[in-house]
């Protein structure tokens, strides 16, 4: 309808002065131009010289429609709350689930439990942040001016028990989901078992080299999505929280690596990974430093009610991979 009415609009603008032939009983008549002491109404010849324009100039139409294709797409992500008035870039999901059973089918109420944590955890506004550490406070992302917004749900029965890494889930012909627009929408897969080498994985991600691809997006084994029925000890919606941080380019705090590197300056560097609910301090030493290491962020292997809190550095890699000219800038537009 909109498109329609575009067109009709062009197509107004470049007859409007060889069609209009309905008379005004008001005009007067021209040869007797009207001349008053003092002007009544406002007139403006702006339009009638646009479409005088308009009419002679190819250049300045397509200039013309450039403007106003834009102007309907800065609105459409106005309307959808797509950048917010304090610069927040509020990213669509779609939940995709792929269920066998009852349990695997996470309902609704999951769902929004979910996407409620990870609103929490990437605005710094957890409950738990208050146990981060006076000697990681300062350097604390607080609120990394990313939110997530449900857009849709789609479901999708199944007779597989058990997933791999190969993402099948994300292909219609392999009995999973197809994503929906990956450049603008963040996919997020709900399956239930899921392995790789014999081991039970709990989800994974594709970073932000993959954008738009068919593929791009999240997947979340079902026992560790959302809270309500979900799995100790990972049962508060923290794999989402890790996994959505690889989505937007954040690497193990570890870097995969004895005493790696994770490429952000602000998270210490650690021997390896670390499990389970470690007291702080935990120390490490890594090239002949001993300090303890940031076991509480979310990009460690700690469990869910270990983990409360994302760096200053990795904020910025966060905000630079959702900029106008990031790697997923299409999440700010539909």
């Amino acid at each position: 309808m909109k498109k329609l009415f575009f067109g009709a609009l062009m197509l107004g603008l470049m007859t409007a002065c060889n069609t209009d032939n309905v008379s005004n009983q008001n005009e007067a008549p021209a040869d007797e131009p009207t001349v008053s002491a003092a002007i009544a109404q406002r007139g403006c010849a702006s339009e009638e010289i646009r479409q005088e324009a308009l009419k002679n100039n190819a250049e300045l139409r397509q200039r013309f429609t450039d403007l106003e294709i834009n102007t309907e797409n800065f609105a459409k992500g106005v309307k959808f709350g797509k950048v917010l008035a304090d610069g927040t870039v509020e990213i669509p999901v779609v939940v995709n689930v792929i269920y066998k059973t009852t349990a695997e089918n996470v309902t609704d109420a999951r769902i929004a439990e979910q996407i409620a944590v990870l609103n929490a955890d990437y605005s710094g506004t957890n409950s738990d942040a208050s146990k981060i550490p006076s000697e990681f406070a300062s350097v604390s992302s607080g609120d990394t001016k990313v939110k997530f917004r449900l857009v849709n749900t789609i479901r999708k029965s199944t007779s597989k028990t058990s997933w791999s890494t190969n993402d099948d889930m994300k292909k219609a012909s392999k009995g999973g989901i197809d994503a929906t627009n990956p450049t603008n929408y963040l996919n997020i897969w709900v399956v239930g078992k899921m392995t790789s080498q014999g081991r039970t994985i709990l989800g994974y991600a594709t970073f932000p080299e993959s954008a738009g691809l068919w593929n791009d997006g999240v997947v979340i084994g079902a026992p560790y999505f959302g809270k309500t029925g979900a799995s100790a000890p990972f049962n508060l919606g923290r794999t989402a929280t890790h996994e959505v941080g690889h989505y937007l380019n954040l690497r193990h705090i570890w870097g995969d690596t004895n005493c790696g590197n994770d490429l952000v300056s602000d998270t210490p560097t650690q021997t390896t990974a670390n499990y389970g609910k470690p007291t702080y301090p935990l120390y490490n030493t890594c090239s002949g430093v001993q300090r303890s290491v940031m076991f509480m962020n979310y990009m460690d292997y700690v469990d869910d009610g270990a983990m409360f809190m994302f760096s200053a550095g990795q904020k910025t890699r966060m905000q630079s991979v959702v900029a106008t000219t990031g790697a997923r800038a299409g999440l700010r537009v539909y």
